[in-house]
């Protein structure tokens, strides 16, 4: 599954646009619309966990907001994995 990283700051301030569009008092009320577990929901607020690209498509849907108007970048499912194997081992 691809995740979307956003800058520094920029994932937190696309949620809180999409709370504002959606009219949702919280995270918890925007976790009890979509579907979403809260403390994933809040990681994502927090910036310590990327996007997934799914739950990225539905907020954007959800909250009325082009793709054009953001910057992001899509990363692959194994950005961040460290290789393993025969070739990475030492010895």
């Amino acid at each position: 599954m691809a995740r979307i990283k956003f800058r520094k700051g920029q994932q937190r301030k696309f949620l809180q646009k999409v709370l504002n569009n959606v009219n949702s008092p919280s995270l918890r009320e925007l976790a009890n619309r979509m579907e979403i577990n809260y403390s994933s929901l809040k990681n994502y607020y927090s910036e310590l966990r990327l996007l997934p690209d799914d739950i990225f498509k539905n907020l954007c849907f959800l909250g009325k907001i082009s793709f054009q108007e953001l910057n992001f970048e899509r990363v692959e499912e194994s950005w961040g994995q460290i290789m393993g194997g025969k070739k990475s081992k030492k010895g």
